[in-house]
C-alpha cells in the first residue's frame, strides 16, 4: 500500500461526518455487520483496527481522507486510548500514515501490494505444511481429511467454510510445530475484513478444491507437493481478492463502478 506523501497531506482533505458513521439503524451499523470476528472476545483496540478495516473496505472511509478518531470513538463507545493503539497498528499493516500535526490518513491500496500478501501467505502456510509433513507424514492426513470434508460439505454456509478452514490452518500449523513460524503468521491479518467467504465470490470454490489437494499429497507424504499446492490456493484466492478490491474501486486512482 502507497502511502502518503507530504504534499499531498497539505492539502485539504474532506473530513467523514460524523452522522456517517452513527446510524440509529443498528443492523446497519458496520460495526454489528462484521462476520465471522469474534468482536466480543476482542480488545477494545483490536474492534477499533477492524471497525476502521471494514470502514475503507465499504468505502466509507476513502484513500487521502483524514480518520475521523473522535466519531469512531463516540460511534463504538470507546475512549481515544484504543483507537490510537489501532492507528498504530494500522499504520504498521499499511492502511494509514500518521502525519505529525496533521493527523491520521487513509492509504491509497496498492494492487501489487495484495498480490504480494497472498504470495507470503503462501509461502508461509507452505513452509508450515512442508514442515508438519517432515514431522507426522500420513498420520497428518488423517487429522485433516475430516476437516477438509467439512470444507467440502460446507457449500454456501460462510461461517461453517470460514471455521473449517481456520481449523486446517490451525491443525497444520500446530503440526509444523515451530514457535517461530506462528510468531511470523500472527501479524500477518487478513486484508479482507469480515468472513472471507462471504465477501470474495468463488474463494469456497478454490477452497475446497486446494485443501483436498493438499491433503492428497500429505498422505502421500509429498511435503513438497503439499506446500506448492497451498501456495497455488493462496495465490488464486488473491486475485480474486485483487478483482473484488478493483471492483469496489478500493485501488489508487480507481473509482467506484456505478
Amino acid at each position: 500500500m502507497r502511502t502518503i506523501a507530504r504534499q499531498e497531506a497539505a492539502q485539504e482533505l474532506p473530513e467523514l461526518p460524523d452522522s456517517t458513521l452513527e446510524s440509529p439503524d443498528s443492523s446497519r451499523h458496520p460495526l454489528r455487520t462484521l462476520p465471522g470476528e469474534g468482536l466480543s472476545r476482542l480488545s477494545s483496540g483490536e474492534q477499533v483496527r477492524l471497525y476502521v478495516r471494514r470502514l475503507i473496505f465499504d468505502g466509507v472511509l476513502r484513500q487521502g481522507q483524514r480518520m475521523p478518531q473522535d466519531a469512531i470513538a463516540r460511534t463504538l463507545g470507546v475512549s481515544r486510548i484504543p483507537v490510537r493503539e489501532a492507528m498504530i497498528a494500522l499504520e504498521r499493516e499499511g492502511w494509514v500514515t500518521s502525519i505529525a500535526h496533521r493527523g491520521v490518513f487513509v492509504n491509497a491500496i496498492d494492487e501489487s501490494a495484495v498480490h504480494d500478501h497472498y504470495e507470503l501467505y503462501g509461502l508461509l502456510y507452505g513452509f508450515a505444511v512442508r514442515r508438519a509433513t517432515e514431522r507426522q507424514g500420513a498420520p497428518l492426513a488423517s487429522k485433516l481429511a475430516p476437516i477438509q470434508k467439512r470444507i467440502s460439505a460446507a457449500d454456501d454456509d460462510a461461517a461453517e467454510m470460514y471455521d473449517a478452514t481456520f481449523a486446517f490452518q490451525r491443525t497444520v500449523v500446530a503440526a509444523a510445530n515451530s514457535p517461530r513460524l506462528a510468531s511470523m503468521l500472527r501479524p500477518l491479518t487478513g486484508i479482507v475484513p469480515g468472513n472471507f467467504f462471504e465477501l470474495v465470490p468463488g474463494a469456497g470454490k478454490i477452497e475446497k478444491r486446494g485443501t483436498a489437494a493438499i491433503v492428497r499429497a500429505i498422505r502421500r507424504e509429498d511435503g513438497e507437493a503439499a506446500a506448492e499446492e497451498y501456495a497455488v490456493m493462496l495465490r488464486k484466492q488473491g486475485d480474486l481478492v485483487v478483482d473484488l478490491f478493483r471492483n469496489r474501486g478500493l485501488f489508487e486512482g480507481a473509482s467506484s463502478p456505478a
